[in-house]
């Protein structure tokens, strides 16, 4: 421990208890916000489906998708769970900071400064998972699916729940993944983690990268290479801001 603790267990599970309390409130409050201006969410979260998208005026195409409802109460549902998900990605920075200051107390002050990094990059590398998802792999992976048909006779109608689900996974989990550069920031600080070590994972890094990109996305070969490529540039970029290897001895003589 980075200080002399007397707190007990139980303080401990008190601290964190306060922690996922201020955190969730945090969420719920925002959560009521969006519930609260349907119309102007689901402007942003269905942008994706109409001609005037950015992307698709950049590439110069004529796309868009109609979205239909067939469950009694999906839209209340769909309007719910989208409410959430945006609460967590505007809350992101406080759940964030919320995190931060229950681990501190618990380092060495030569970690702290490197953990104190890798907190503040964490939010930047979230949200600029979030804008590769919406603005990038989401809209691509729909243009390939609405264009996509087994035959002719096959018209694809799509559902607000699988828009809903794709939108999710696009989106949200993509911005998740863009943290790993954070998390090896922080085991390179403690010493765990070397850039030759990573270096030497490319090539099976590259293998779960796949095996990610198929989970996340429905498992098509198309949606894998969509997303494997940033993925991979962000592993690319972890071994960039890993802590450089300590030369060995022998290095040091030459």
């Amino acid at each position: 421990m980075a200080q002399d603790g007397e707190m007990s267990f139980w303080d401990h599970l008190d601290v964190l208890r306060g922690t996922l309390f201020r955190s969730i409130g945090a969420i719920v409050l925002v959560s009521i916000f969006f519930l609260a201006i349907p119309e102007r969410l689901f402007k942003a979260v269905l942008w994706p489906t109409t001609p005037d998208f950015i992307l698709y005026k950049w590439l110069g195409l004529d796309f868009s998708m109609t979205l239909i409802n067939i469950e009694v109460s999906a839209q209340f549902f769909v309007h719910l769970k989208i409410s959430i998900l945006m609460a967590a990605i505007v809350a992101f920075p406080y759940v964030i900071y919320e995190i931060w200051r229950f681990v501190a107390p618990a380092l060495y002050d030569n970690e702290k400064k490197a953990v104190r990094k890798a907190f503040g990059m964490s939010s930047f590398l979230f949200y600029l998972g979030v804008l590769v998802g919406y603005f990038i792999v989401l809209p691509v992976c729909l243009m390939f699916f609405m264009n996509y048909t087994v035959s002719d006779a096959v018209q694809n109608t799509i559902s607000l729940g699988s828009y809903i689900s794709l939108f999710t996974s696009m989106v949200f989990l993509i911005g998740l993944l863009f943290e790993f550069p954070t998390v090896v920031l922080v085991l390179s600080s403690m010493g765990i983690l070397t850039r030759k070590q990573l270096k030497g994972f490319r090539k099976s890094a590259f293998v779960v990268i796949l095996i990610l990109a198929a989970f996340i996305t429905p498992s098509d070969p198309f949606s894998m290479f969509v997303l494997s490529i940033p993925l991979y540039g962000l592993y690319e970029f972890s071994i960039l801001v890993c802590k450089p290897d300590t030369p060995s001895d022998d290095d040091l003589a030459e």
